[in-house]
Order: C-alpha cells, then structure tokens, then sequence
C-alpha cells in the first residue's frame, strides 16, 4: 500500500473511531482503501463503507481477497448486501458467486434486480476453467448500418458504468458479430459517416468453451486490452479483458509451480495466511508420501552394495554430491523444458532434438562437474585411511567419472520425463522437481556402484 503503511492503518484504527479516518481513505484509489480496510473486523468495515455510494462500495470490495469478500458476505445482512454485489463488474461478481455454497447463493438472489440475477445465474452456469468462466457482461454493442453520432448516443445510453468500452462492437439484430471499432476509430471519424465504414471485420475471438488459458495467450500474443467471446453461433456473449488475462496466467503460474513441487492443486484462491494447515497438509502429503515410499528402493541399492562400502567406505562421503549434483541437473533441465512447452517454443514430437540438445549440455556440463569433484576428493580426502591396492588418485577419479555420467544421464531425464507426459496428454509440471529428484537419486547410485565395482575390481 503506497499511500500508508498496512500496520499504521490497524494501530490507527484502534486508537480512533472508523469514521476519522473517512476523509483519508476518500481521496485514496479504490484498491488503496481495500488494502487499508481488509486489515480491519468486518464491523468495521461496513462502518467505513457507508461512507461511500454504492458503486465505490463495489469497487472496494472487488479487491478483497475471496475468503475476505466470503466473510464479509456471511456477516451482514443479505438486504444490505445486495447493493455491493449487483454494482461489482460482472465477472468478479460471478467468481464470488460460485464460491458460495449453495445456500448462500439462495439467499442473495432475492435480494438481487431481475437483469443481476439472470446475468449472474447465466454467467454461473459455464465452467471456470473456461472463457464463459471468466467472461464479462460488460460491453457495448452497436449496428453496422448506424451513423458514428448515432452509434456514439447509443454508447453513452447504454454503457455509462461499463469499464471496458475501448472496443465497441458491431452486431447484427441477432447478437451475431460482425467486427469491432475502437473508440479512437469513432472519435476521429465524421460524425455522419457510417460505422461499416470504418468496420474491423476482422478479429480475434475466443469460443465460449475454449479454455482459459488459451483465451489469456491469445490476449498476450495479440496485445489486445479485451477479447469478444462467442457461442457457437457467432454470437456475441462476452469479453474477457486484459485484467482477467492477467489474473488466469498468475493462477496458471501458481498451479504449475505447486505442481512442478509436488503439491496438490486446488480450486481454492485463497492465499497463504488464509489456508490453514490441514489444507496445506492435504496439498502436500500425497507427493511427499508416494515418493518417500518409491525412496525405499534407493536404500535397498544401498543395502545391496553394502559390502562395497565397507570395503571402501570413502565412496559413502561422495555419496551425498554424486546425488545431490544428479537431482540439481535434472530439475535444472525439466525446468528449461517445462517453461518451454509451456511457452509454446518446442513440442513432444521435437524429443530426439530436445533430448540431444541436452545430451550435448549436461557433456559439457559435466566434464566441469567432474573435474571439479576429481579435485574435491584430493583436497577433502589426502588424511583419509584407505586400502594399499588403491591410490587417492584412482578413488577421485572414478568418483568424478560416476558423477559426470550421474550429470548427463540426470540431464536427459530431467528433459525426457516433462515430454513423455505431455506426449500423453498430462502435465509436465507433474514430472519436474520432487519426481526428477526421486528417480535420478536411485539412477545415481546405481550408475555410482557400478562404475566403482567395474573399474575398481570390487
């Protein structure tokens, strides 16, 4: 918050009555005031908020958090509340519509004018992960046979409180789009001139059902401020602006970062202080588990070459670099390789490619590595007591040898696993982190005792 400090706001408001500090919070923007009032109990804040009309009331509360807006809801009186929500944008409206349950949702809709209650119910009934999931009722339309005067009293008549009308766009009397003009477009035209005279006809759309995250990309390789949104007929049944674009592709981010570390996602928005812990705990508990349950195959390797490490019982210090150094190539690899199929630069039928590519990375790679871990074992191990037939030399050599074929093999894992997943319609991001770690760890150690069984006789 640029205006006051978070924490000075809460001292502030025990100390003093709500209504103090009104003519401050007036003359802040909009999300400002939400930042200064969603520290505070929710009697205070609707205190604060008859302060303000309705409209801004709506704003405001737009830019609480949704178990913030959730608690807020089941605290007052439905009567009361309706103002608030009929006067929210109506994508963000519906968003915190589909996050009540459905008594919740009973009870607000008698409260509600008959045009909010069927936008919000028709908006409710696509799927979320969708573009009617995040679209917005909040657009102008205008005819192709109008005049730029006419078409610009209609603008006015019927779209006062919309906030996204940069674009207009031109139907036929079935809803059916037939292009778009922008705004700089009317204004720099003649007043008499006819809107299909200076018509777009062509223009990027999104389908009703087409998934969200497309719909967001779409909007960022466009550099388009909002995108229409038809049903299968051609119709026009909504916009999704920049701002949500923004909103889905930092959720996306989220889901795949919990998913590249091995944590469940779920339909919560909810942030970290506002999770508690048995849901934390949920989130994480079944990666940690299964892959802590397929780490008992890396302690049987271990048991099985037993007798090794007691022969030479320096190989078990180096045991912890060679895995540590296999897990960060791989993790390092499937994480270039899970942002570039995510960006859309490379495809699962570019693997050989890909997976060469790496191959020629992770050599380069580790001869570094292995020079570097060759010279560690001399520095760190000259004092150390081990068998007459051996040298320090041999030892650090072979050690650096396993490393380095630890490095490569990691590498092409770590690129290979996010392509076979995607190839079979899953998440890549599934694949990366705890995943790579898992199976690079029980390669590592078998790479690691063969190569020191093979080449030293053991």
């Amino acid at each position: 918050m640029r205006g006051m400090e978070n924490e000075n706001w809460v001292v502030i408001a025990e100390k003093q009555k709500v209504r103090e500090l009104i003519p401050a919070l007036q003359k802040m923007p909009s999300v400002e005031v939400a930042e200064a009032l969603e520290q505070l109990e929710e009697a205070s804040i609707l205190e604060a908020f008859d302060y303000f009309e309705a409209e801004e009331q709506a704003k405001i509360f737009s830019h609480f958090d949704i178990a913030r807006q959730l608690g807020f809801f089941q605290q007052i009186s439905k009567k009361r509340f309706a103002p608030i929500f009929e006067n929210m944008a109506s994508d963000d409206r519906c968003d915190l519509y589909q996050h009540m349950s459905q008594e919740e949702q009973a009870a607000i809709l008698p409260y509600l004018s008959k045009v909010a209650r069927e936008d919000v119910i028709k908006l409710s009934a696509y799927p979320p992960e969708t573009a009617g999931g995040i679209m917005s009722t909040d657009f102008a339309t205008i005819q192709a046979s109008m005049t730029v005067d006419s078409a610009m009293a209609k603008v006015r008549r019927d779209s006062p409180s919309k906030k996204m009308i940069y674009y207009i766009y031109v139907v036929d009397h079935r809803m059916k789009m037939v292009g778009f003009v922008s705004l700089k477009d009317m204004i720099m035209a003649s007043p008499n001139q006819l809107i299909s005279e200076i018509l777009h006809e062509n223009f990027v759309q999104a389908l009703v059902d087409e998934d969200r995250e497309e719909v967001a990309k779409k909007i960022e390789d466009y550099d388009l401020l909002a995108i229409p949104v038809l049903n299968h007929s051609g119709q026009l049944v909504g916009i999704v602006t920049q701002d949500d674009a923004i909103e889905v592709i930092r959720a996306e981010h989220t889901e795949d970062m919990e998913k590249f570390m091995g944590i469940m996602s779920e339909s919560s928005e909810n942030d970290y202080a506002h999770t508690s812990s048995w849901q934390h705990f949920r989130k994480r508990v079944v990666w940690i588990v299964s892959l802590a349950a397929v780490g008992i195959i890396s302690g049987m390797i271990i048991h099985r070459f037993e007798s090794t490490l007691e022969a030479l019982i320096i190989l078990a210090l180096y045991m912890p670099m060679v895995a540590d150094t296999g897990g960060n190539s791989g993790s390092q690899a499937a994480t270039v390789i899970v942002r570039a199929l995510a960006l859309g630069q490379i495809s699962p039928k570019q693997w050989l490619t890909i997976v060469f590519k790496e191959f020629k990375i992770s050599t380069m790679l580790a001869v570094c590595l292995g020079v570097l871990a060759f010279l560690k074992v001399l520095f760190l191990s000259w004092e150390t007591s081990i068998p007459s037939e051996y040298t320090l030399t041999q030892l650090a050599m072979v050690i650096s040898l396993a490393l380095s074929l630890q490095v490569i093999t990691a590498t092409c894992i770590g690129a290979s696993l996010p392509l076979l997943v995607r190839r079979f319609g899953g998440d890549p991001a599934v694949a990366a982190s705890p995943a790579i770690t898992t199976v690079v760890d029980i390669t590592g150690l078998l790479i690691y005792f063969t190569v020191t069984i093979t080449l030293l006789g053991l």
